[in-house]
């Protein structure tokens, strides 16, 4: 396989300022600080700046997780009500465990950010798994994330996990691995047991 990205970036889209701000602010630093890192890869994979229109999104996306080292997602209640992030959280999931095979891995692949918490508790998914980074004290006052002193130790967490196994991929990928094989996988099942109807006694 060849590397092309440094990660994915997995996120429900949103329509007000609250949420694009996030993402947009978390996509610059992490392209500032993953930066030195790289050889020719690009730092990040953005659907809202690398996907076209067209046929076989599903295989673009697959391909497109396949040739990223890490993937981050963005975290918020909308996550993980959202079909087609669950099912790119999924694929990477396959990939994790593919790659177990090829290498002792430092840390789990899936890096969660968290904007904005559940009002119950955070999914097993998210807060199971190991390391996420907890950036729901944000606001709109809160200023670009590569700048700001409370965020960046999170930041610095977050390169350097992405930047190991960037090292390890390249020296233990077996030869020939080839990406355009990959497919995504079906739709999982919501990550919250849905209660049962309440009838009127």
């Amino acid at each position: 396989m060849t590397i092309r990205h440094g990660c994915f970036f997995s996120y429900a889209h949103g329509k007000h300022a609250h949420m694009k701000k996030f993402k947009d602010d978390l996509v610059e630093a992490m392209k500032c600080y993953l930066e030195p890192h790289f050889d020719n890869e690009e730092e990040l994979f953005v659907d809202s700046e690398q996907l076209g229109g067209g046929d076989d999104l599903d295989g673009r996306i697959a391909r497109a997780l396949c040739e990223s080292v890490c993937m981050i997602l963005i975290y918020t209640p909308k996550y993980e009500a959202h079909a087609y992030t669950r099912r790119e959280f999924a694929a990477m999931q396959l990939i994790e465990a593919e790659r177990r095979q090829w290498y002792d891995l430092p840390s789990h692949l899936i890096i969660p950010v968290i904007m904005t918490r559940h009002p119950f508790n955070l999914p097993p998914q998210i807060s199971g798994p190991g390391m996420y980074v907890d950036f729901s004290t944000y606001t709109l006052a809160s200023g670009d994330l590569k700048n700001n002193p409370d965020y960046l130790p999170e930041i610095a967490r977050i390169v350097d996990r992405i930047a190991a196994h960037y090292h390890h991929l390249k020296r233990c990928t077996p030869p020939g691995h080839d990406c355009g094989r990959f497919v995504m996988p079906d739709i999982p099942p919501e990550w919250r047991a849905i209660p049962p109807p309440h009838f009127p006694r």
